[in-house]
């Protein structure tokens, strides 16, 4: 059975944004209306931003929006070379920048002229929201202890949980905001329990064969 808290269980889409019993995917797109479709999710590195973009991508179509999609990996300071203009888009959107604090302030300022000027709107992800970044908030990700138990749950939902309530609780003491690496942590945890079951089984089953 694989490891639960596999990389291709826990990357962004594959589990669903856990959201406070005061904020929904529904209330974040009406407010984004109200902000013109423009609008800044602040949170730590591996607080879930990724995962709720995901989320909320879906809801910003079905609202008869078309949306660009443009992720940044570490370094990046520019969009991609594949980034089209909205500019000769029929209909109005939403450019999505995963990963947008990393662009320089040059390319932010083009970026949102270009999007101004055709009417579409701007949703990032960024960790920190500075004076002078011309994007409202749309949410603040705060990372805390039940979110992490949720997000455990729902991915040990389908097998026998190899974990106890202090290892989960452990591994989020040690990354309290960055909940992607404290599943990595479980994720090793797991592997180590594993690896030391097959260790003991094999043992056993050497010891079996041995003749009397």
């Amino acid at each position: 059975m694989p490891n639960p808290f596999s990389t291709r269980f826990v990357r962004p889409g594959r589990v669903p944004f856990i959201f406070s019993q005061d904020v929904t995917a529904e209330s974040l797109i009406q407010q984004l209306q109200r902000q013109a479709w423009r609008g800044a999710i602040v949170g730590p590195h591996g607080s879930g931003k990724s995962t709720l973009l995901e989320t909320l991508i879906p809801a910003i179509e079905q609202a008869g929006r078309l949306v660009q999609k443009v992720a940044l990996h570490d370094g990046e300071r520019r969009l991609p070379a594949d980034f089209v203009s909205p500019n000769s888009a029929r209909q109005p959107g939403v450019v999505v920048v995963d990963g947008y604090e990393q662009l320089g302030r040059w390319t932010r300022w083009k970026l949102n002229l270009v999007l101004s000027r055709s009417g579409w709107g701007l949703l990032a992800t960024t960790h920190t929201l500075p004076v002078g970044f011309r994007l409202p908030e749309l949410i603040r990700i705060e990372p805390t202890f039940e979110v992490f138990q949720q997000l455990v749950e729902r991915l040990l939902a389908s097998q026998a949980s190899p974990l106890s309530p202090e290892d989960i609780a452990h591994a989020y003491q040690d990354h309290p905001e960055n909940l992607r690496e404290a599943l990595f942590t479980l994720y090793d945890l797991v592997e180590r329990q594993r690896s030391g079951a097959a260790s003991v089984i094999g043992k056993r089953r050497e010891m079996e064969q041995r003749p009397n």
